[in-house]
């Protein structure tokens, strides 16, 4: 049901495309339980879900304005702004909780990080992490992009991939958001994965068996006052069963099956595909036809 499936991107695919502002943040039927799972998440792990750098405070309160803002307006069946408060999923969020941007996370399904320009380009100076894919917030705190990419196959610095996204990130404007959406195939269903290979073990046979697909919607935008960017994750998880039921799941499949047979050796270590991606390519094809 989620893209990149519906047909508006090339299917498996990963590129980056303007978004209309209406369509910045996304809520489907999972926003109760994600919220609740945040609240889990922050009380047991909080080190591990929030960093912020001092100086980011203002940025922070940008991004809850702009929500509290935004969220009422795009969706008025779920949210509703009253007293100071949002009311979601059965539940009063005040808008004067601190810190700001983990106030602000406490509101939608997306993880929310902030990037700030500096002499070093742009770095990760604060971050709401619930729902990581496979990295730590620890890890990537207060680096530049090029270094939070540094594990990425073709992006570490000095490679032309990072010289691009430096360049879209300097020339980002308020009004133009700006989409792009990332996938991996996991052994679980668990949003919550700071670690990289314990997910990925798809059963003992010659058949892929626990495979889920994993989605991120990722968005970035430009804050106009602080002129801090704001990147936003979503997490969708669904099972591969699932699209053996979808309408079109056998040119889905295909397309995996191509995406995963284009895959270097660096690009299928990264995914955690090396020793996964032959039986998942059999269990692919069932789906294919």
């Amino acid at each position: 049901m989620h893209t990149p499936y519906d047909g508006s991107s090339r299917l498996f695919a990963i590129g980056l495309k303007p978004l209309e502002a209406s369509a910045w943040i996304d809520a489907d039927d999972r926003l109760a339980s994600n919220l609740a799972l945040k609240e889990q998440r922050a009380a047991a792990r909080w080190d591990e879900v929030f960093a912020a750098e001092s100086d980011t405070e203002a940025a922070q309160a940008e991004v809850l304005a702009l929500l509290a803002e935004h969220l009422p307006a795009r969706f008025p069946e779920i949210y509703r702004l009253e007293n100071g408060a949002i009311s979601v999923a059965g539940r009063r969020v005040l808008l004067d909780g601190t810190p700001a941007l983990w106030t602000a996370a406490r509101l939608v399904q997306e993880d929310l990080v902030l990037m700030r320009r500096g002499d070093a380009g742009w770095r990760l100076t604060a971050a709401a992490l619930c729902f990581p894919s496979s990295w730590r917030l620890a890890e990537k705190f207060g680096r530049p992009i090029h270094e939070v990419h540094a594990p990425v196959p073709g992006f570490a610095a000095g490679t032309r991939n990072a010289e691009l996204i430096a360049r879209m990130f300097d020339n980002m404007r308020p009004e133009m958001p700006m989409i792009r959406w990332n996938w991996s195939v996991y052994g679980d269903a668990e949003l919550f994965h700071p670690h990289n290979s314990p997910a990925r073990r798809f059963g003992s046979g010659a058949r892929a068996d626990n495979v889920f697909l994993r989605v991120e919607r990722q968005t970035l935008r430009l804050l106009p006052q602080s002129r801090d960017i704001l990147f936003t994750i979503r997490i969708i998880v669904d099972p591969l069963d699932a699209l053996e039921r979808h309408s079109d799941a056998a040119r889905i499949a295909v397309a995996l099956i191509e995406q995963l047979g284009a895959f270097n050796a660096e690009q299928l270590d990264y995914k955690g595909m090396t020793l996964e991606r032959d039986r998942l390519v059999t269990r692919l094809r069932e789906i294919a036809g």
